[in-house]
């Protein structure tokens, strides 16, 4: 019922493996999404991205320039280089610095009322 789509646009790299997980809480309530290079940082120029949910409205997002490795902690984009809307997280134009490794979504689910 819960879809997650990650768009963008890179140059450079070279063999770059990358890992998509999404999930959903065991009670229904939250879906994530998550989308990352496992080796920490990654060496693709980002001229942009966006990464949407469907089914779901974004509680929470984060978006990081390298991600956690050997000891070294996720370090996050600064909060002007992308924009958080109810269901998409994507670059923004003219402040992002074109360096994405992660990016992370938490998402709740539409609740059955009784």
């Amino acid at each position: 019922d819960y879809t997650c789509t990650f768009t963008y646009s890179a140059q450079g790299g070279t063999n770059e493996q990358w890992q998509m997980n999404v999930g959903v809480s065991e009670d229904n309530q939250l879906f994530s999404c998550s989308v990352w290079r496992p080796q920490g940082k990654s060496y693709l120029f980002f001229t942009q991205f966006k990464a949407e949910v469907k089914g779901a409205k974004i509680e929470h997002a984060m978006a990081y320039s390298q991600a956690a490795v050997g000891g070294r902690s996720d370090i996050p984009l600064k909060q002007e280089e992308f924009e958080v809307t109810e269901t998409t997280v994507a670059h923004r134009e003219g402040k992002f610095r074109f360096e994405l490794s992660k990016l992370m979504i938490v998402a709740r689910t539409p609740r059955d009322e009784l």
